[in-house]
């Protein structure tokens, strides 16, 4: 008994709906339907695709790279940059001391002074001219949101020199 009412409920809405719409079509409007267009982008808006070249250094093959100084000592580790509105490195970061990245401490240097190159098609590696005990003295990275470690000075921003004491 119910399978009966519930279909002639839903044929009667369909045709009150129907003859709700032909009535609008019929009463002498001037606005005929539009056909439906695909949905287009302006060539101003597309997608500008890039392919890698053999320049190129990815972020994925740079985090975890050793950073060595003018005497090939491995002083710390890349372990993350910022960027800055733009897109451009505002800082590097680099973890220092620890043992398998356990106790590292992380300082930002200024990308001015970190130099990659590549030793062969698959190694990148960064060269700074500082020894591993001055980034160990150098101020701590503190992550916004994070605690800065008990005694610490605060950090000073990315690319400021630490204020002195």
């Amino acid at each position: 008994m119910r399978t009966p009412l519930l279909a002639s409920a839903l044929l009667l809405a369909g045709l009150a709906t129907a003859s709700a719409q032909n009535a609008g079509t019929d009463s002498g409007s001037a606005a005929a339907p539009v056909p439906g267009q695909p949905a287009t982008m302006a060539d101003n808006l597309r997608p500008t695709f890039v392919a890698q070249t053999p320049d190129d250094m990815v972020a994925s093959k740079l985090i975890g790279s050793s950073v060595v100084n003018g005497a090939n000592e491995t002083i710390g580790q890349i372990a993350d940059f910022v960027l800055d509105q733009k897109g451009a490195v505002k800082a590097w970061i680099i973890g220092v001391g620890g043992f398998l990245g356990i106790g590292s401490k992380y300082v930002a240097v200024d990308p001015s002074v970190l130099k990659l190159n590549r030793t062969d098609d698959k190694t990148l590696q960064a060269r700074i001219d500082t020894t591993k005990d001055q980034l160990r003295a150098a101020p701590e990275y503190v992550y916004l949101g994070k605690e800065p470690p008990k005694g610490a000075a605060p950090a000073s921003p990315a690319g400021e020199p630490a204020a002195k004491p």
